[in-house]
């Protein structure tokens, strides 16, 4: 098996994670290609990322309305997308570990949007930061949005890490953004504030949404569901619907417990029979 045919086999078996970390390598990997077959010297910019950068302009919207999301697939060096993701891959994993893939997708994109935004914003009527960045490129607003979120509506759930030992997630969120915090007065402020705008999307979202329910993200997934047509009303018989109705509200508080345990103590303390019914109704 060739090397491309290997990587291929690896990204269409791997999760919504591992696919996000491999296109960001292969558009990485592609703007060095590109700079270098250009000549250029670093610091200057190639066709592809200024084409799908996001300018600090906000008319440059209408010249390329796409650059509000497709920023969040460029970096500017290796440390840069190293950083991401490794994040990405830990933080990620995490979340898909609870939610679905398709909530983490829609997480990445919109904190992505919301980011962008807020760059944009900052730059042009936050006279103190005016003039420090250009050009916004990165995955960190995305990221943001879904460490941010997790760390929301779990924040007591404990990560081991090597050399310190178990710390809640909440902590860890609040590291992330201070590092945010204190470099706005930095030369990166712009690309700071989107970091703080995928954060915002993903608190605020989960704060609203955070009903102890398993699919608390279905307020996303509902703007690309087809609607359904009305049904016919159907006369049911009266028992059957009270017996389905006390088995949907067992199962909730089931979940509901298993949650609960999950965020004051973390995801191993649960037993091998909670594991396996949480996966279960995960799959529905």
């Amino acid at each position: 098996m060739s090397f491309i045919d290997n990587l291929k086999k690896r990204y269409f078996n791997g999760n919504i994670v591992d696919k996000l970390i491999y296109i960001n390598i292969a558009v990485f990997v592609i703007t060095l290609l590109i700079s270098v077959l250009q000549g250029l010297y670093k610091g200057e910019i190639n066709w592809l990322v200024a084409w799908f950068s996001l300018d600090d302009d906000y008319s440059s919207l209408f010249k390329k309305p796409w650059s509000i999301i497709t920023y969040g697939f460029l970096h500017a060096d290796f440390l840069h997308i190293l950083m991401n993701v490794l994040v990405l891959h830990f933080i990620g994993n995490l979340f898909i570990a609870f939610f679905t893939e398709k909530q983490l997708l829609s997480f990445y994109i919109l904190g992505t949007f919301f980011g962008g935004l807020l760059f944009i914003f900052s730059q042009n009527y936050f006279p103190l930061f005016e003039g420090k960045s250009s050009l916004l490129v990165g995955a960190s607003a995305g990221i943001s949005a879904i460490f941010i979120g997790i760390a929301t509506y779990m924040p007591n759930y404990q990560l081991k890490l090597r050399f310190i030992g178990f710390v809640k997630l909440w902590y860890l969120a609040a590291f992330w953004l201070a590092l945010d915090v204190i470099a706005l007065d930095g030369n990166n402020a712009g690309g700071h504030f989107a970091h703080l705008g995928g954060s915002l999307f993903g608190f605020l979202y989960v704060t609203k949404a955070n009903n102890k329910e398993i699919n608390i993200f279905n307020g996303i997934l509902s703007l690309f569901k087809t609607k359904r047509k009305p049904l016919k009303t159907v006369y049911k018989s009266a028992k059957k619907t009270t017996n389905s109705e006390k088995n949907t509200d067992l199962t909730q508080q089931q979940i509901d417990a298993i949650l609960d345990k999950i965020s004051k103590s973390g995801y191993d303390t649960l037993t091998k029979n909670e594991k396996e019914f949480l996966f279960r109704q995960g799959k529905k």
